[in-house]
């Protein structure tokens, strides 16, 4: 009846990287998205009137009824629409790619479609960050799942048809009503990547050179003579005058020595 909440599992698709087609691409983009969710449906046993469909431009909300067993939906459902977006992205210069959110709760309906905070839960974790980094790093992969905590409890974890809960990752993500739990699967794959893919380190910059120590530079030709010497090529011809019986002996490379008795001092 209208007005009133009744429980239900609630399937949220949205299309990625929507945005970036134009208006001529948009009409066979929904078209695919239609055609891929609508079969996947169908194939899994899914119709109305225990399936409404709401139209959200980019992507399709979906809400059945309780007695629809949401095992179908996370096992025969989502295997069927990731075999069909694999055979309509084939010969796609641009493929489609979809973020699905699946939670369940309370759903409210009207004259104008349906609502509620389950709604609004299942919506956000299909466009949340987390989701889109995800799929944005599952390169090749044409759909991902963000399943709430409640949905991997009650219906992953148990496992079943086409059901793995090993292949689901846990991620605490950051939406408008604050942080929640969330876990994630990419179909064909042992687990998602690590949304973290899709924001590599900064490469490292090394560090520039510094000049050289003055003691650590050699001398070169025409080099000003030092304080105790003449630069000769790579050589250094140290002056060492005797005085009296001592000598003075210099430390390092001594090419040549020149002895002066002082005048016979």
């Amino acid at each position: 009846m209208e007005g009133e909440a009744a429980y239900g599992f609630i399937v949220n698709v949205d299309a990625q990287g929507s945005g970036l087609l134009s208006d001529t691409e948009k009409p066979e983009m929904r078209r695919r998205l239609y055609d891929v969710t609508g079969t996947a449906f169908e194939r899994a046993g899914i119709r109305p009137p225990r399936l409404y469909q709401e139209d959200r431009g980019d992507g399709i909300l979906g809400v059945l009824t309780p007695d629809v067993p949401p095992v179908r939906v996370v096992g025969e459902w989502i295997e069927h629409l990731h075999q069909n977006l694999r055979e309509t992205n084939q010969h796609l210069r641009k493929p489609l790619r979809l973020r699905v959110g699946l939670h369940i709760g309370r759903v409210t309906a009207d004259a104008h479609g349906r609502s509620g905070r389950a709604v609004d839960l299942a919506c956000r974790l299909a466009d949340c960050t987390v989701t889109k980094a995800i799929l944005k790093a599952a390169d090749g992969a044409p759909l991902v799942v963000a399943a709430s905590d409640r949905v991997h409890e009650d219906f992953i974890l148990p496992g079943g048809r086409w059901v793995d809960p090993g292949h689901y990752r846990r991620h605490d993500v950051a939406l408008k009503e604050g942080r929640t739990t969330a876990w994630f699967m990419v179909p064909g794959r042992s687990e998602p990547p690590d949304p973290a893919q899709d924001h590599p380190p900064a490469a490292h910059t090394p560090p520039a050179p510094q000049p050289p120590h003055p003691t650590d530079a050699p001398s070169s030709a025409g080099s000003p003579a030092s304080a105790h010497g003449a630069a000769v090529g790579d050589r250094v011809v140290e002056n060492i005058h005797q005085h009296g019986t001592g000598r003075i002996v210099v430390g390092g490379t001594i090419d040549t020595i020149n002895f002066s008795d002082g005048g016979g001092r």
